[in-house]
């Protein structure tokens, strides 16, 4: 990025498409969308450094309602797309936007592989738990039991864990965080942003329609201060309307223990993004008998992949000399008559 480019200012509309957004009233896709653009215009990058890659699904239509180059994929391939686009140009800011159906069931494979292999990509996988764009069938992270029109019964399955899946596959930044939170997503996105490597952020995102209420017990504003635990490197692990619980470390857990206001026991929780036992812990975090822990829950350095591929070309130009000729009479040789 120039000195000149990070001088120009841009408002959050500068990255706003002339398309009118095409979602049910009150959808929080548009405060994510409105958070994105926002984190765009903070970041400070014209909108042609800025590239939005998504599949098929109600968020998948982010592309169109974004002034930067945009590519609506096919079901599930959202992520290969753009690992080849910053392959073929690095310097692109890579945004790809999925939910839990188009993520998590047919690209659950394409996700697995891109987090492991750590290519500078910015995942937001938007969870609402439902198929809504195809009218409510149950999605990989349905939870148990519900009942909806593919499972007219409830359903059978163990819901995809997002968390528990972006850590073992190795992802080098995750975050969590819920669409009501529109200041601390913006936060979270910049982080993304500026972490190098893949970013994978879970987006917690109502369905009025087809699965209203999937998280209120801990998203409403009137109680969620209870039930969600920001969760900060090198700070501890306290919750509550008057900050007054905490999280100390119990046997393979965490416990809760509640205190005074402004008087924080020494043996709460610190929290380090970089250690994966605390990462495994605040990841098993699970309501309503734990707080769901909100914000930047591992971090940490890796060598990117498309920087590893392009050294290893440049390696192999270098060791390997062309020479048509040599090349032309290689091997075995015949004449035709």
């Amino acid at each position: 990025m120039s000195t000149e480019t990070s001088q120009i200012k841009y408002k959050a509309t500068d990255f706003k498409s002339a398309a009118e957004p095409r979602w049910c009233p009150g959808c929080e896709d548009y405060a994510i969308l409105k958070a994105v653009q926002t984190a765009m215009a903070k970041i400070g990058r014209p909108t042609h450094e800025h590239a939005v890659v998504s599949g098929i699904g109600c968020s998948s239509r982010f592309p169109y309602y974004m002034s930067t180059y945009g590519f609506h994929t096919i079901h599930g391939r959202a992520l290969p797309i753009a690992t080849g686009l910053k392959l073929s140009n690095p310097e692109l800011a890579v945004w790809v936007v999925t939910g839990d159906g188009d993520g998590m069931s047919i690209g659950g494979n394409h996700l697995i592989h891109a987090l492991r292999r750590n290519s500078d990509l910015n995942i937001l996988l938007f969870n609402n738990r439902i198929y809504g764009l195809t009218k409510g069938q149950y999605s990989p992270t349905s939870v148990k039991g519900m009942v909806n029109k593919t499972a007219p019964y409830g359903t059978i399955e163990t819901p995809v864990d997002p968390l528990g899946l972006a850590i073992e596959s190795g992802a080098t930044f995750i975050a969590q965080i819920s669409a009501t939170y529109v200041k601390e997503l913006v936060d979270v996105l910049i982080e993304a942003y500026n972490h190098k490597g893949t970013s994978f952020v879970h987006i917690y995102q109502n369905c009025y329609i087809y699965n209203n209420g999937a998280f209120d017990g801990f998203t409403n504003r009137e109680i969620r201060d209870d039930n969600n635990v920001k969760v900060e490197h090198g700070k501890p692990l306290i919750f509550g309307k008057e900050l007054n619980k905490g999280l100390v470390m119990g046997y393979g857990k965490f416990d809760i223990v509640e205190f005074e206001p402004n008087k924080i026991p020494d043996n709460i929780v610190i929290y380090d993004e970089t250690d994966p036992v605390l990462i495994k812990m605040i990841k098993d975090l699970e309501f309503p008998d734990s707080p769901v822990p909100m914000g930047i829950i591992k971090r940490v350095q890796a060598p990117i992949f498309e920087d590893v591929v392009r050294e290893q070309i440049t390696m192999a130009k270098d060791k390997f000399k062309p020479d048509l000729k040599k090349l032309i009479g290689a091997g075995d040789t015949w004449e035709v008559k």
